[in-house]
């Protein structure tokens, strides 16, 4: 993005990238579909030390922006729940697309180069250092991304330059990634794995509704994907399985009205029926709900809604989304992408300090820094 733009001012642009083939987190993102972005994108979609900064960028290139491009180029595609847009065919075609826009603005591409470092010189020029020879410019765009799926080539690239500069780099971490038990929780919920439920998930301040998913060894789902941005390790998490019900006084209702029914007869009626048998002991399920006081309807509806556990960690890069912390974005004009402190340097996309939640605000992200950054480079 940042290169069709600054291509189309008139600027000389050379793309570099040490894989042999661009793109790749674009295709294999959404499943091969690509959330490419969402009806409704503000900065509280977003994690940073400073959540001021991407107001500026999000503001000048919309998601209504990249939506028109992609019509331009009669790409297809499909608005789903809670307003994430997809590419209807595959995710291929949104590449393509902007393949064929840096061929117009005569971007030149150089695949394949891995880059060694960078320097400054006296004059303002920079010099980049690669296996293939080095190359000077004046102005240098770093968008190198976040760890990520190490497997498609990410690195530490980024920070590192950043940190050459003194920059101010926030310790990285993985995020929209799914959540593990420990030891003694996973001998007891690894066989619940495969099992989605709708549930309410919190930790600290933040709250998401949406469903979870049981794994063999943790917990996954957007719900969990969501809250994994803002966990950090030594925080607790709580649970909601019936978000949308008061099982309290479900139970005393049903208790009244039909009081020969059994504990799991109700319980059944509104979870899986794996997920009841592990969270309530078998002793209390066979029980008619005349034989059960108030306090173990409160136990259980504390149990199934106040559910509290310590995730042991997450399942890393791996299988990450996306990279929480990154490039200081204090250090950063919000307005053009540029360096304050070194003309010339660029950081954007997922290599700055700012992660957006699931639903594509990281590939708007990184649609809006970049055109940002090509209205100046």
């Amino acid at each position: 993005m940042c290169a069709i733009e600054a291509g189309n001012r008139g600027r000389r642009v050379l793309l570099l990238d040490h894989e042999d083939k661009v793109g790749q987190k674009i295709t294999i993102s959404g499943g091969g579909y690509c959330n490419f972005t969402n009806r409704q994108v503000s900065a509280d979609n977003y994690i940073s030390h400073n959540c001021h900064f991407p107001k500026s960028a999000l503001n000048r290139y919309t998601q209504w922006d990249i939506i028109r491009l992609l019509e331009t180029h009669k790409v297809a595609y499909q608005e789903k729940e809670q307003g994430h847009f997809f590419c209807e065919k595959s995710a291929q075609e949104l590449c393509d697309v902007l393949l064929q826009e840096c061929k117009q603005s005569r971007v030149e591409k150089q695949l394949g180069t891995t880059v060694l470092g960078v320097e400054l010189l006296d004059a303002g020029v920079f010099v980049v250092k690669t296996d293939r020879g080095d190359l000077k410019c004046a102005s240098l765009v770093i968008a190198t991304g976040g760890l990520s799926f190490p497997s498609l080539g990410a690195s530490t690239l980024g920070y590192k330059i950043a940190e050459q500069f003194n920059i101010k780099v926030w310790p990285p971490r993985a995020g929209l990634v799914p959540l593990r038990y420990s030891q003694s929780e996973r001998e007891r919920y690894s066989v619940l794995s495969g099992v989605a439920v709708d549930a309410v998930v919190r930790c600290g301040n933040q709250r998401f509704c949406d469903s979870l998913l049981f794994t063999h060894r943790g917990l996954s789902g957007p719900a969990i994907l969501q809250l994994s941005s803002y966990w950090q390790e030594g925080y607790s998490i709580t649970i909601n399985l019936l978000p949308e019900q008061d099982l309290l006084a479900l139970l005393k209702k049903k208790q009244q009205d039909e009081p020969q029914r059994t504990l799991k007869s109700v319980l059944f009626d509104v979870l899986p029926k794996r997920v009841v048998s592990v969270f309530v002991d078998e002793g209390l399920l066979v029980k008619s709900l005349s034989a059960c006081s108030a306090v173990c309807f409160r136990d259980i509806a504390c149990t199934l809604q106040q559910w509290t556990m310590l995730p042991h960690s997450t399942e890393g890069y791996r299988v990450a989304e996306v990279t929480v912390g990154g490039v200081d974005c204090d250090a950063i004009s919000s307005k053009t992408m540029e360096v304050k402190k070194i003309k010339g340097l660029y950081f954007i996309g997922e290599v700055l300090d700012l992660t957006g939640q699931l639903g594509g605000y990281n590939l708007q992200w990184a649609w809006s820094s970049g055109w940002c950054a090509g209205q100046y480079v």
